[in-house]
């Protein structure tokens, strides 16, 4: 089975980022760097049935599928992922965790993402692929979006 596993360090408060990442109007500006995925219907609340809603491309319908599992606000947040178009669904973690001392001095936040229960030649394939462009979205889109959020705040 493969799986998606990042870790990121953000010099922001936990609740700036949970905000980030569950806020359906702040989603689209972090994914950006990625497929630019929207969510349709979402809240962080268990039950909770929602889309991602991406620009089609070749093979692709450009919706995912989803469904709340497991909200933990401002802590955790889990949810199922597939695609429209049928095939396995897999899972998907955000773990938002205070950090006390980053690297240079201050205080901020872990973000991990795990995507769960690819399997097959196909799942191997895809979770490479997703992994390439979800490091570029929390590794470029978040850390951008979370620090235009810090100077608005401040201004």
């Amino acid at each position: 089975m493969s799986a998606i596993h990042i870790v990121c360090d953000y010099p922001h408060p936990p609740a700036e980022v949970w905000r980030a990442v569950t806020d359906p109007e702040l989603v689209p500006r972090w994914t950006a760097t990625g497929a630019g995925a929207r969510p349709e219907g979402f809240a962080p609340v268990t039950g909770t049935r929602f889309r991602f809603v991406a620009r089609p491309r070749p093979g692709w319908s450009g919706i995912v599928d989803c469904v709340v599992l497991e909200v933990d606000a401002p802590r955790l947040l889990r949810y199922s992922w597939t695609d429209h178009g049928g095939g396995a669904t897999t899972e998907v973690t955000y773990r938002v965790e205070p950090l006390d001392a980053l690297p240079g001095g201050g205080s901020g936040t872990r973000f991990t993402y795990d995507h769960t229960g690819f399997t097959g030649a196909s799942g191997l394939f895809m979770a490479r692929f997703l992994g390439r462009v979800r490091r570029r979205m929390l590794r470029d889109g978040l850390p951008a979006l979370l620090d235009e959020l810090a100077a608005r705040g401040r201004a």
